[in-house]
């Protein structure tokens, strides 16, 4: 995992935590990142304190007043559209088969990839013991046909 530190135009500033750069770059890409302050789009990763360098002549960042208007449900409703629609895409459903695709991975018998799918309780913590960290996503469920 890294975390970077990330801001938006408005001058909110946050962490957002990631599995590598590339991650970061693909949700950014996707638009999944938002300010939970303002609800905008437009986030940018910034140094983080500790890389900083004390200097006098360093400019000062001009910060925005962030809107305190909430978002609107259509706003997430859409974000949460845009979520499901990259993970049905981008990752393999192995459905009940979660746990044992993921200690799998981990323990190199098979090539890592992403995978989706459900677990018990019992093997979430299976997982946790075993060094395997989950990210847990409520998506809605499809409504299946029924004759």
């Amino acid at each position: 995992m890294i975390v970077f530190d990330l801001a938006c135009v408005c001058g909110y500033t946050f962490e957002g935590w990631f599995q590598d750069r590339s991650d970061f770059d693909n949700q950014q890409t996707a638009s999944f990142l938002v300010c939970p302050q303002c609800g905008s789009r437009e986030i940018r990763k910034v140094l983080s304190p500790i890389r900083f360098q004390s200097s006098g002549s360093a400019e000062e960042t001009k910060v925005q007043k962030c809107s305190t208007d909430p978002v609107s449900s259509e706003d997430v409703d859409k974000a949460l559209a845009t979520l499901q629609k990259f993970v049905e895409e981008n990752f393999e459903d192995v459905g009940p088969d979660l746990a044992k695709e993921s200690l799998k991975m981990h323990y190199g018998v098979s090539e890592p990839r992403n995978i989706r799918g459900v677990t018990t309780e019992s093997e979430e913590k299976k997982l946790q013991e075993e060094g395997i960290t989950l990210l847990k996503i409520p998506l809605p469920v499809k409504n299946k046909k029924t004759n």
